[in-house]
């Protein structure tokens, strides 16, 4: 019986297992070798070497990511806790309105934007009333910053409001009941036990933001390249050079891989945080 469990459960897994090494170490091992392999089949470090020269553009896309994934956060977690608190037909509907935009195309709700921050845009045309602008704010890094935090802030809301909803109830009026305000409960027992859905949160907006072009180049122009806009630049680009863009896109990879591991040493994943 036992060997008829165990060879079900293969047989289960052997989908996902297949799928993982068509999809993601097979395109791994194939960036390696890109990474390292001239195309007359030399190995070589100079393309991670190349790589090195765009380190103001890595930074750029690190300082930009972090600042929307921070933006994210302080907007996702009132939100969040405010609908794990509601009743659970309520709470039906306002995740189906926070899942909302991501209906649509992500092109089109970077185009609205377009339309929405030009300089004869929406917003400039209602300032205009009132005597005001018109102000640059397209093809500027405050663009950028906030095209990733609409696009991206229903991944950061949605992991914060699954954890924040299995917080029980009993546990929070225990803690008013030992002499804790609103804000001490909210600091002292919601914020330790919804760590993993944070962690989790961040993780989820971090690492697309990090690697996004189609944002930056229709938001920023030009002048605001990230390290996204550059690999694809590499591989699809004038500056067609895929080793390059192998190279580029290995050590963003090694980057974010070092970013979520010093960031996970902060989640020590029990409850012992919470002190009352």
């Amino acid at each position: 019986m036992k060997k008829n469990k165990g060879l079900i459960q293969k047989l289960t897994a052997a989908p996902y297992l297949v799928w993982m090494a068509v999809f993601v170490i097979v395109p791994l091992i194939m960036v390696a070798y890109f990474a390292f392999v001239t195309d007359g089949g030399e190995i070589t470090a100079e393309y991670i070497k190349e790589a090195g020269q765009y380190g103001g553009i890595f930074w750029r896309s690190v300082w930009m990511a972090a600042v929307a994934t921070v933006i994210c956060l302080i907007i996702s977690y009132p939100v969040a806790y405010i609908l794990s608190r509601m009743e659970v037909k309520i709470q039906s509907t306002m995740l189906m309105l926070v899942m909302l935009p991501m209906w649509m195309n992500f092109l089109l709700r970077t185009y609205a934007w377009m339309t929405l921050l030009g300089n004869e845009g929406v917003i400039n045309s209602l300032l205009g009333l009132i005597g005001l602008g018109p102000f640059k704010m397209l093809n500027t890094q405050g663009a950028v910053v906030l095209g990733m935090v609409y696009n991206y802030i229903p991944y950061m809301i949605l992991p914060l409001y699954s954890v924040m909803v299995k917080i029980d109830g009993s546990v929070l009026e225990a803690a008013q009941d030992l002499g804790c305000g609103r804000l001490k409960t909210v600091v002292r027992v919601v914020v330790p036990l919804s760590l993993p859905g944070i962690m989790s949160g961040i993780t989820m907006v971090f690492v697309p933001a990090i690697s996004t072009f189609v944002i930056s180049r229709m938001l920023g122009g030009g002048g605001n390249l990230l390290i996204g806009d550059l690999i694809e630049m590499q591989f699809l680009g004038n500056a067609y050079n895929p080793n390059l863009g192998a190279a580029i896109s290995l050590v963003l990879m090694v980057m974010v891989l070092i970013i979520m591991t010093v960031m996970r040493q902060f989640d020590t994943g029990d409850d012992e945080r919470v002190l009352l």
